[in-house]
């Protein structure tokens, strides 16, 4: 039997710790991750590219486990009422090759991103900061919220969104959770949303070369927290910003990123600097107050290696709904694989014709 963690049961586990507190151990555990770097397998996902999406795999290994996701990101879905981004995973064993956990990752995916977000942008964003524009009011931007009012000490949010019903859920979603002492400004525009601002955090969902930032709207000490850019094809920040002098560009696996986030815009000795140095203290997030910091995030497998674990011992810590799934045989005789089908006489397999249908 192997352990089984539904959408039923995440929403448990995260209601019983709360999600802040929830997020802000998931991105301990993340960083404690990035940081023993070298133990870990690691490779660009594998990725199948349609015209109207993609459908990826994420493997990540440290030798004792071994976890993949499988997920999808289909922009237009939302037309026919279906989410944008879906997933799952598991965490099996090295030594037996037995899973141990399946999961979903669809909800656990919006968490463990805003988790490595604010893990980023407490190195990489001037300890100052508390005013964030959110630019995309989606599926993410609560759990952003959520992270970046906690983990940070942000306390006002600006919110633009080309979809204005997207900013009225995300205005109603943030009315409910009552976060202390956070303001919460509605904008007419991207321009006005990132005036002021001392994070910009874009996540827009259109698979396609946007440019959601432009160079005048950046200003001395920003930090972006770019999120939506994260398959070939898809950006959001107009290249000249990375060409800033000034910049300095964070991304969590440098071989993926260059394929798939805002720096695939770039050639291929435009200098970065992976997290795990960042998180390890080999290399600063921010070197002085004027630098624009950018976090080219487009997700990586050692976050859902990471989150897959937090969540298997948070299942087993807390009490609730826990259910196993019959994934792999129990056999008596490992060798006796045919043994599954024999009929209770221990007999040879049920027949459609012993079964007692014909043609």
């Amino acid at each position: 039997m192997v352990d089984f963690i539904g959408i039923e049961r995440v929403r448990e586990l995260v209601a019983r710790r709360g999600a802040q507190r929830f997020i802000a151990e998931l991105a301990q555990e993340i960083e404690a991750d990035f940081v023993r770097w070298d133990a870990f397998e690691k490779s660009p996902r594998h990725a199948s590219h349609s015209k109207v999406g993609v459908i990826e795999l994420m493997p990540a290994c440290d030798g004792r486990l071994y976890a993949f996701k499988y997920v999808n990101g289909h922009p237009t879905n939302t037309r026919v009422g279906l989410l944008t981004v879906t997933a799952f995973g598991v965490l099996a064993d090295v030594e037996t090759g037995y899973p141990l956990l399946l999961s979903e990752l669809t909800l656990t995916t919006a968490l463990r991103t805003a988790a490595t977000c604010a893990l980023a942008a407490r190195r990489m964003a001037r300890p100052d900061s508390r005013v964030m524009a959110l630019i995309g009011n989606g599926a993410q931007s609560e759990f952003q919220t959520l992270a970046f009012h906690d983990m940070l000490g942000v306390r006002e949010v600006r919110l633009f969104d080309t979809d204005a019903g997207a900013t009225d859920k995300l205005e109603r979603n943030l009315a409910r959770l009552h976060l202390p002492g956070l303001k919460v400004v509605r904008c007419a525009s991207t321009a006005a949303a990132v005036a002021g601002a001392d994070i910009v955090t874009t996540v827009t969902a259109d698979k396609c070369n946007a440019t959601i930032l432009t160079p005048e709207m950046i200003a001395p000490g920003m930090h972006l927290n770019a999120v939506g850019g994260d398959c070939p094809g898809k950006t959001e920040l107009h290249p000249d910003i990375l060409r800033r002098p000034d910049v300095r560009v964070v991304v969590e696996f440098e071989p993926q990123s260059r394929i798939e986030g805002e720096i695939q815009q770039m050639d291929a000795a435009y200098p970065v600097t992976e997290l795990t140095r960042v998180l390890a203290g080999s290399a600063p997030g921010r070197a002085a107050a004027h630098e624009v910091t950018v976090f080219d995030s487009v997700g990586f497998a050692l976050e859902d290696f990471s989150s897959l674990r937090y969540l298997m011992r948070v299942h087993q810590e807390e009490r609730g709904t826990q259910r196993q799934i019959d994934l792999v045989p129990d056999l008596e005789d490992p060798k006796d694989l045919f043994a599954l089908l024999a009929d209770e006489r221990g007999g040879a397999p049920r027949t459609a014709e012993r079964a007692g249908v014909t043609a």
